[in-house]
């Protein structure tokens, strides 16, 4: 019986994945990587750990997308957060639940991950194709030709999962857009996501690696609140990081002001009768030591008395009604006027990509293109900090792989 050949352009983790579940009998399976070797991004993932996925009901974790967890949803359903430890488990690489519900393996060495998805590629017969950059692609003759640095393709199924354009030294350079725009699908604006955001003026550059549990972040363009986000919160030498502020930062512009509670609860309403109750009621305390009472680091409660204009030894008695009321204000909504998001060469993914209006979000094809897939990174999709980006490179690999089985000959 005749053979159907998949192409598929990216030897990541969602290309990889899809390679493992389009092989079988009659279909030639063809990996194309333009690195030496395949997953150079995966495999500093999690600081070299694989922060695989996350823990979870599958009714949560669409919401770990941005605006679209719609449209990922379907393949989060078809492949879970439980499909995907499965996998690796029965491949003999077991899994760990870390604090906060991430999920690493157990040897947490991102290698071994990599390892299985080579191992499982090889023993289905898939053909890995480095060194192999793809400089052009046409529709043809009822499927596409592809023409890499050494040779050419006739692909009946194509897949492009080349990941995005975030650390692009490990060849995430962005190609896939090109590519993908040569067969017509559109590619909506592309940014840096899950990136620390650098601050004008920013008072706690010598405060870096300060961190704080559970505080609001609220986002501000002018005088419009755009979204809230609870979550951990990092000082670094020039501005803000930490999960709140990376899976905010999809959100950021230049421009825009970040408000921080650094009290959990605290807004300018509830905090400001609740402090005035705490001055009143003790007067012959410090002003600090009422401020530490609310958890906060010693060093953080001297710089925020110290941009209050109050001096460390001012007592509680002292404190003058304009004292008051610049606590109350920073404490409840310190503002972080935006300078800058991280570029491209530090944030963990890229924000916008292939535009989801013209992919089926339950086969991951081109509604225009027939048997073009686009999955992982290369979508116009971002996931939080917590291994779910990782989980959506899979999923999305898995259901173009599976619609694949269902159209071959």
């Amino acid at each position: 019986m005749e053979q159907d050949t998949v192409v598929i352009v990216g030897g990541g983790p969602a290309g990889l994945f899809c390679a493992i579940g389009s092989a079988g009998k009659n279909r030639n399976v063809i990996v194309l990587e333009k690195n030496p070797g395949c997953g150079k991004k995966l495999l500093i993932t999690g600081s070299g750990q694989c922060n695989l996925t996350h823990v979870g009901k599958f009714s949560a974790f669409s919401s770990h997308y941005g605006d679209h967890g719609v449209f990922v949803r379907p393949a989060l359903m078809q492949y879970t957060n439980h499909d995907l430890v499965r996998f690796f488990e029965e491949q003999g690489l077991l899994m760990t639940i870390e604090t906060g519900g991430k999920i690493f393996p157990r040897s947490r060495q991102a290698a071994d991950v990599l390892a299985v998805l080579l191992a499982v590629c090889q023993r289905r017969g898939v053909d890995i194709r480095c060194n192999e950059a793809v400089l052009e692609l046409k529709a043809c003759d009822g499927g596409f030709k592809v023409t890499s640095s050494t040779a050419t393709f006739h692909a009946d199924h194509l897949v492009l999962a080349t990941g995005g354009a975030s650390y692009p030294a490990t060849g995430s350079t962005g190609d896939g857009y090109r590519l993908a725009r040569t067969l017509g699908l559109d590619v909506t604006e592309i940014a840096p996501a899950l990136t620390a955001v650098y601050v004008q003026d920013y008072p706690f550059a010598d405060l870096a690696g300060i961190s704080f549990e559970g505080l609001t972040i609220s986002l501000f363009r002018g005088a419009r609140k755009i979204r809230d986000l609870t979550g951990d919160l990092l000082f670094t030498h020039t501005g803000l990081s930490g999960p709140a502020v990376l899976d905010l930062s999809r959100f950021i512009a230049p421009g825009d002001v970040l408000k921080i509670a650094f009290i959990p609860g605290f807004d300018q309403g509830t905090a400001r009768k609740e402090f005035e109750a705490h001055i009143a009621g003790n007067g012959l305390r410090l002003v600090r030591t009422i401020l530490a009472s609310y958890s906060l680091p010693e060093r953080f409660i001297r710089r925020v008395l110290e941009l209050s204009g109050i001096p460390p030894d001012m007592t509680c008695a002292h404190l003058s009604r304009k004292g008051r009321i610049a606590l109350v204000t920073l404490l409840s909504g310190f503002p972080f006027p935006v300078h800058r998001l991280g570029g491209f060469h530090e944030a963990m993914v890229t924000r916008g990509g292939v535009s989801l209006d013209g992919i089926q979000p339950k086969t991951m094809e081109s509604r225009n293109v027939p048997h073009l897939y686009i999955i992982g990174e290369l979508l116009d999709i971002d996931g939080d900090t917590g291994g779910y980006n990782l989980q959506a490179a899979f999923s999305t690999g898995f259901l173009a792989a599976r619609h694949i089985r269902s159209r071959s000959r």
